[in-house]
């Protein structure tokens, strides 16, 4: 990234957003920005009325060095380590995979059938963002957020501490290993879900960034849908819902092992884009 001396605000962000533009980055402009914002600790509104002044020299550096990384295909967000989910800030790392808008149909979706008295499991946590956003907006009696990887349930704890939400606790294993005789109302889930032969197809930014082991759906990516649902009878409540995210074409096929296990009234709901984005069923 170019830099003179004494640059202002403006002149570095508009270079950094020459920069990003140059490397192919999708969303050069607004991100372009965010490090900005970032790194000098302002918001747009400071930024719009203070955008000719002469910038800090020391963060100044700073941001050209966080823009290389972006230009490198680096997500924004690991850069940062946040991510906005649902209306609060996350902190996400390598260890997750950064949470995604298509994500919050699914805690819509949950919401729908969570109340004060309900007990709720999150397979396949991650950063928790989901199991935490469904407590802060909905007062469940007991949430537990399961995820096979350490480094990622204490990324899900650390915004736990951050964001504070009640009666949410965590547990480490393998899908349902450690769950024991418990019994949910609700089970939601954004498993991994990728073919496992399509993952070297996806973005650099996902494919180079995102941890395998949350993309890898296996052969033909209903691995996971397969033996969270098989599992989940021994562990859903009469009635019980079992909600997930999918694939934009995996709804089918995801509806289908549901019924197999005796799920019903399977629904598919789509994302802001009219993608097949959640299927939900009950017992």
């Amino acid at each position: 990234m170019t830099k003179k001396d004494n640059m202002t605000y403006r002149e570095l962000c508009c270079e950094g957003f020459r920069v990003l533009t140059n490397a192919g980055i999708e969303d050069a402009r607004y991100d372009s920005v965010a490090l900005l914002e970032y790194i000098f600790g302002i918001d747009r509104t400071w930024y719009l009325l203070n955008g000719d002044k002469p910038a800090d020299a020391v963060k100044s550096k700073q941001y050209a060095q966080a823009v290389e990384k972006r230009a490198a295909h680096i997500p924004l967000q690991h850069i940062t380590g946040q991510a906005w989910f649902y209306g609060n800030c996350f902190k996400v790392s390598p260890a997750v995979l950064v949470p995604r808008q298509d994500t919050e149909v699914l805690v819509e979706e949950a919401l729908h059938h969570i109340n004060a008295e309900s007990r709720v499991l999150d397979m396949c946590t991650g950063s928790g963002c989901i199991l935490i956003s469904l407590s802060l907006n909905s007062g469940f009696k007991y949430g537990l957020g399961i995820d096979i990887s350490k480094e990622a349930l204490m990324i899900a704890q650390e915004n736990a501490k951050n964001l504070n939400p009640q009666n949410v606790f965590w547990k480490c294993g393998n899908l349902f290993e450690n769950v024991d005789d418990e019994v949910f109302d609700v089970i939601v889930s954004n498993p991994p879900y990728i073919k496992t032969a399509d993952i070297g197809n996806l973005s650099e930014e996902v494919r180079l960034h995102d941890p395998f082991i949350a993309l890898d759906g296996m052969e033909d990516g209903l691995h996971f849908y397969r033996e969270i649902t098989r599992k989940s009878v021994n562990h859903i409540a009469d009635s019980g819902w079992l909600i997930y995210e999918t694939g934009c074409n995996q709804a089918e096929d995801v509806s289908r092992i549901m019924l197999e296990y005796g799920y019903k009234e399977i629904k598919v709901i789509k994302d802001l884009a009219g993608l097949d984005r959640v299927v939900a069923g009950h017992r």
